[in-house]
């Protein structure tokens, strides 16, 4: 991933969405682009206009974090977006070599797969930061049965979502599960922009997808660790669940997402459908090939 250009280009799309009236500025004359200029953002981070510049230029090796959180402030970025900041920042300096996140060596481990298989009554998967579904309990298979049992190998969010059209029916709001798909793609490849599987995945759907494209150009980026989310499963209908995601501190750059119903509600007794729906098709055995 090109660092510096992600750097630019991320500052400059949260510069123009940002109006003078909104930031307290009041005149300033026509503009010829929308957004403040780059002199405001200056004056409003309290840095000079030739320093704020090179920022934008891409140039963020070596910046404070207090100058980055006076940048976060004067463009308004929410938390997410500051983070990513910070984390561009620390990717523009000396790269160090690390253990790549998206993939451990013998994963998951038993002590971890066990702690799915015990999670009877909800759907619960972990995901690498390129999206691959990497292990599941048996409702979790069966919540994602039509993305387990597509062509595209391993099984993958990003993928599942912009290239296979099923996915459309699987997500009711297919537009908001692909803004926050890419978004949160986007905030790991700032954390690891030297991930090699990162950058081919997102190389592989900008070329694939113009769906996809348009939103990485957008550089969005967003925490998503709770939540609703619904589904429209083939067997069962609609499931409207609530959810929780952690990063699993043992094994960098995965995630394990569960998913919940409130006790007694419609999707509480679809939840009940899909199990059985699962014990029938043993989805667990149709799976096990698409997460290598």
């Amino acid at each position: 991933m090109d660092n510096r250009a992600d750097a630019r280009e991320f500052l400059s799309t949260r510069r123009a969405r940002l109006t003078p009236e909104a930031v307290g500025i009041v005149g300033g004359g026509r503009r010829r682009v929308p957004g403040l200029r780059r002199d405001e953002v200056a004056l409003l981070a309290g840095v000079s206009v030739d320093y704020y510049t090179r920022l934008e230029r891409g140039n963020l090796a070596g910046v404070s974090e207090g100058v980055l959180d006076a940048i976060a402030r004067a463009l308004e970025m929410d938390q997410a977006e500051r983070d990513h900041l910070h984390d561009l920042a620390r990717a523009a300096g000396p790269v160090r070599r690390r253990t790549p996140t998206g993939a451990t060596a013998r994963f998951p481990s038993p002590p971890v797969q066990r702690m799915l298989d015990a999670m009877v009554g909800a759907p619960a998967m972990i995901t690498n930061t390129r999206m691959d579904l990497v292990a599941a309990n048996r409702l979790g298979y069966a919540l994602y049965s039509d993305m387990y049992q597509g062509s595209l190998r391993p099984a993958n969010h990003s993928r599942f979502i912009f290239l296979d059209p099923r996915a459309h029916d699987l997500y009711p709001d297919w537009e908001r599960a692909a803004n926050v798909n890419v978004a949160i793609l986007r905030r790991d490849a700032g954390r690891d922009p030297h991930d090699a599987g990162i950058a081919a995945l997102v190389g592989e759907l900008s070329i694939r997808s113009d769906e996809f494209r348009s939103r990485w150009a957008a550089h969005d980026v967003r925490r998503h660790y709770t939540g609703a989310k619904e589904f429209r499963h083939r067997a069962v209908g609609i499931l409207e669940l609530d959810f929780q995601a952690m990063e699993l501190q043992d094994a960098p750059g995965h995630t394990m997402t569960v998913y919940t119903a409130a006790t007694g509600s419609a999707t509480d007794e679809g939840l009940r459908l899909l199990a059985t729906w699962a014990a029938t098709e043993d989805v667990v055995s149709r799976a096990a090939d698409a997460v290598t």
